[in-house]
This record gives C-alpha cells, sequence and structure tokens, in this order.
C-alpha cells in the first residue's frame, strides 16, 4: 500500500496494491537468538495473527476513505495521525508474521 502525502492530508496512491507487500523483507527482531515455537503456540499465534491483519484491513480502509475527502483542522492532523499509527501497525503485523512463519516448525 502507497500513501503519498500532500499538503493538508495523506492520500492513498490508486495506481499500487490496497494490500501492503506481506513478502517485503523489515528487520524488527533479533532472529539469531530466537528458537522454534511449539506447534501448538504456533497455530494459536498464527490464528491471533489472521485476526489482527483482518482488523487492521478495516482500519487501512477506513483511512483511505477518509483521505478521499477534504477535511478541516484539526481533523486533517488527525487523519496524518491515524495514518501514521496505520503504517506503524502493519510493520509490526508484518514482524509478528515473518517471525511466525521463520519460527514455526516445517
Amino acid at each position: 500500500m502507497t500513501y503519498t502525502e500532500t499538503a493538508d492530508r495523506p492520500l492513498f496512491d490508486a495506481g499500487e496494491s490496497e494490500r501492503p507487500d506481506m513478502n517485503e523483507q523489515k528487520p524488527a527482531i533479533n532472529q539469531s537468538a530466537a528458537e522454534e515455537i511449539p506447534e501448538n503456540v504456533a497455530i494459536e499465534v498464527r490464528k491471533l495473527a489472521h485476526e489482527l491483519s483482518n482488523a487492521l484491513e478495516v482500519i487501512v480502509q477506513t483511512t483511505y476513505l477518509l483521505g478521499t475527502v477534504e477535511l478541516k483542522e484539526p481533523g486533517s492532523e488527525w487523519l496524518r495521525m491515524l495514518d501514521n499509527g496505520v503504517r506503524r501497525a502493519l510493520d509490526i503485523n508484518l514482524s509478528l508474521r515473518t517471525y511466525i512463519k521463520d519460527h514455526s516448525p516445517k
């Protein structure tokens, strides 16, 4: 997902995919010291990560829709704050999913 900043609010770049690239590698968790997650725990954490992804998708779409309308201050500032929070949440979710994948039984 690509957002571009304008002078007054972030806008969704309609030319890009509406979903983040889940294959993009982002270093976030020290993986060298980690051990394999037990299978029963990995299954439950995968389920939770999936549910988190679904919940984040609602927030991402809402942020996109809010970015398509003119907002007066302080609404446009709140939208920028929401957009930044959404980006951080997506990065954290990607890190979590990558960690689970890399440390689950094969």
